[in-house]
């Protein structure tokens, strides 16, 4: 007989894993005691030196789905305590934590069956959950994960949910937010002038959608406004209250089935709306129509993820508007309060409950590229899940870009990227940026030690990193956009070497103090060299020009000496363009897009950021497969001339070309490109791996094509899988550059 000490750390907190564990020592037959600390998980065990052995073994192979064992630590000794039997201690609350954390989980198939069982106590209560789902992320308010600690430490189980908690058999064992109508949260409905309505609140809900009103619901992260998605009335009068004129809506189906009536859904697609992410998905409409929830060929679907979404669905509503509760260009309102007073006027009705939302988190935002999950949004579901580091040696704070925002903070070996928190243009959003730094250092015990930010000057972030690093004395890291762009593909494939870098977007800080955006990089963490781009284009009024793209489209025909008469501005433009007044030049490939988009009449005037994009893909004809040669300008770097493909893509628009092949042939023109700059830069280099970065390989179009054709071509491309290939995923890119700098001081 020996004894052994074993503490385990990762996310082991939250996912039943002291229920796991308490069978499997009952397995082994060993006694002991477990007890959750801040740093993970104490087991103190007593058995044969064989069985205990045995037993560490099985912990990870057979710990719960949602556990991640981050590492374990054995210490033997022969002195016994000589425990009797098994239990579990009291948590141990100590000043250093090192504990993860689990993300918020959808409602697992045994609870949903209790839910809608009549014979069940929790029959159609709306906080049902056990040790396998239910709220984790948004309900903490600190460490170690323990009722008290959560929004749940102000309902007191009542002796039927006590008794579940204390059952080694039971699924509720050790379910911190374990809770029925008697003892847990409720929910409640209020009308349209905030007053509350006696009677059955998701009945009374459901009612008011039904009616055609338009109702604020309380989810796991924030608000939703929900409506029918039937009626292009209802929804038109939702976008108008809303000021959100054209954006697509996300819907909640009822299940598979009701999503496959509007959408197709490959079996890839089916697992990933199922699964205990529950993220939205974009999926492909089964026609052209649906106009008013999408104008392109896309809807993003979520199945309901929450016992409170499944009876507000129930049986009468296939599908439902479901788009986030925020003002314009503002975080998700996540308090019931902020949204009686914020949303008056825009919601009809409100279904609320007094379960505290901690922490705000949007929904995550998914589409499939090749059976593979391709993210676009990475929120609730998967934050705060950390992604493995090896090398890392933690303390760097990534404060990220300021579209799509997102910050990363390491230990060790883990990095953790912040949930996504929305575009840093105003205080509101700001403000909610720098608390969830606070957030995410108070639960993972990390203060940094190094700061990482945008080169950009202007950035919020930038601003928020250099006056923290001021006030702390920090080091400071300045990374270029797309280098950033460039390392955070590299970090999610796990690539250390040099590769061949295709990032493309919009716009981001050059380092020569000019506006990139369509850049083919060579280098890694450690550096890069700026290999290819295109041709500049002239941005005519500066920021107006992204949402008015008439203004791209003057710059291009002029630039490609094409005729521009009738415009009615140019003759204002050319003078701007002539004096150099406000007229910085971009390589930004979604700045081609946007001008393309405006030349062939698909869109003039922006009402969201990428709309031109997003519409140019929306109308290529996906059989079409003709495209256009290719120019260079020799130089270092490279540069694509793009002004021949203009001038042939006006010539075949005034020869009557549908708008839709010559869609279809730009996107083709770019496929080419990608091939051509990745052949090109192979043969400077000798590389051939590839990541594809930047917010416009978020085209659908270009990314089901792209992997193949490079791959055809010898290369080895490499896609995002765990974090946004848009801005959101910059912050990664920034701490991996600045851990390889720091390596390289040290050295």
């Amino acid at each position: 007989m020996e004894h052994l000490r074993i503490q385990l750390h990762g996310v082991v907190q939250g996912v039943g894993f002291r229920p796991f564990v308490h069978r499997l020592v009952s397995e082994y037959g060993l006694t002991g005691t477990i007890r959750n600390t801040s740093s993970g998980v104490e087991l103190e065990l007593e058995g044969e030196r064989a069985t205990l052995e045995a037993f560490v073994r099985a912990l990870p192979e057979r710990a719960p789905l949602l556990a991640l064992i981050e590492g374990i630590e054995t210490v033997y000794r022969p002195e016994l305590v000589g425990y009797q039997d098994f239990q579990i201690l009291t948590s141990l609350r100590e000043e250093k934590r090192n504990t993860l954390v689990s993300p918020d989980i959808g409602i697992c198939p045994d609870c949903l069956r209790e839910l809608l069982d009549p014979r069940d106590r929790r029959y159609r209560y709306p906080f049902i959950n056990c040790t396998n789902c239910g709220p984790r992320f948004t309900i903490i308010r600190d460490l170690p994960y323990d009722r008290p600690l959560t929004s749940m430490g102000r309902f007191p189980m009542c002796p039927d949910c006590e008794r579940e908690y204390h059952d080694i058999t039971n699924r509720r064992y050790h379910a911190q937010p374990d809770c029925c109508p008697v003892c847990g949260p409720q929910v409640f409905y209020c009308g349209a002038d905030g007053r509350r309505v006696p009677g059955d609140a998701i009945a009374l809900a459901r009612e008011a959608i039904r009616a055609g009103g338009i109702v604020a619901v309380k989810g796991l992260g924030g608000m939703h406004l929900a409506c029918r998605a039937d009626d292009p009335a209802i929804a038109a009068r939702l976008r108008q209250r809303k000021e959100r004129d054209e954006k697509p809506f996300a819907l909640m189906c009822r299940d598979v089935e009701a999503a496959r009536k509007l959408c197709a859904v490959s079996p890839a697609e089916e697992a990933l709306l199922t699964s205990y992410h529950r993220p939205i998905v974009l999926l492909k409409k089964k026609e052209p129509g649906l106009w008013h929830l999408s104008e392109n060929r896309s809807l993003g679907v979520m199945l309901p993820y929450t016992p409170l979404h499944v009876l507000l669905m129930g049986e009468g509503f296939d599908a439902l508007i479901m788009t986030s509760a925020n003002l314009s260009d503002t975080p998700i309102l996540y308090r019931n309060e902020e949204a009686l007073e914020k949303l008056r006027g825009i919601a009809d009705g409100f279904l609320l409950h007094d379960r505290d939302i901690q922490t705000r988190c949007d929904d995550s935002l998914y589409m499939v590229l090749d059976g593979q999950d391709y993210p676009l949004r990475r929120s609730r579901g998967y934050v705060p899940y950390p992604l493995r580091v090896p090398g890392s040696r933690g303390g760097i704070l990534a404060c990220g870009a300021e579209q799509k925002a997102s910050f990363c903070l390491s230990r060790g070996e883990f990095v953790f990227p912040s949930q996504h928190i929305g575009d840093l243009k105003n205080y509101e959003t700001l403000s909610h940026y720098e608390q969830q730094i606070r957030h995410f250092e108070r639960l993972f015990d990390r203060k940094p030690e190094l700061l990482v930010c945008d080169l950009h000057p202007d950035y919020l972030s930038t601003a928020y990193a250099r006056e923290r690093a001021e006030a702390e004395g920090l080091p400071l890291v300045q990374v270029q956009h797309h280098h950033a762009h460039m390392a955070a593909c590299m970090a999610d494939n796990g690539l250390n070497g040099p590769c061949v870098g295709l990032v493309w977007d919009g716009t981001g800080y050059g380092s020569d103090g000019t506006i990139w955006g369509g850049e083919c990089l060579i280098g890694d963490y450690r550096g890069f060299t700026r290999f290819a781009s295109l041709r500049s284009i002239p941005l005519i009024g500066g920021d107006r020009a992204v949402k008015e793209l008439e203004r791209v489209a003057f710059a291009l025909l002029r630039e490609a000496g094409c005729d521009t008469a009738g415009i009615p501005d140019a003759a204002h433009w050319e003078t701007m363009l002539a004096a150099g007044l406000n007229c910085p030049t971009s390589s930004g490939m979604g700045r081609l897009f946007d001008g393309v988009a405006a030349i062939l009449g698909i869109k003039a005037v922006a009402s969201y950021e990428g709309q031109g994009a997003v519409l140019l893909e929306a109308a290529a004809d996906e059989g079409e497969t003709g495209r256009w040669p290719l120019a260079f300008e020799e130089g270092a770097p490279l540069r694509w001339d793009w002004r021949p493909m203009i001038r042939t893509l006006v010539a075949e628009r005034d020869a009557d070309v549908p708008a839709a092949v010559l869609a279809a042939r730009f996107l083709n023109t770019l496929l080419d490109l990608a091939v051509a700059l990745c052949r090109r830069a192979a043969e400077a280099s000798g590389l051939r791996d590839v990541v594809l970065s930047g917010g416009s390989f978020q085209n659908r179009y270009l990314m089901e094509r792209l992997p193949g054709l490079l791959r055809d071509a010898g290369f080895c491309p490499h896609v995002h899988s765990r974090v946004s290939c848009n801005d959101e995923g910059i912050s990664l890119g920034q701490l991996m550059i600045a851990e390889a700098r720091r390596a390289r001081e040290r050295v």
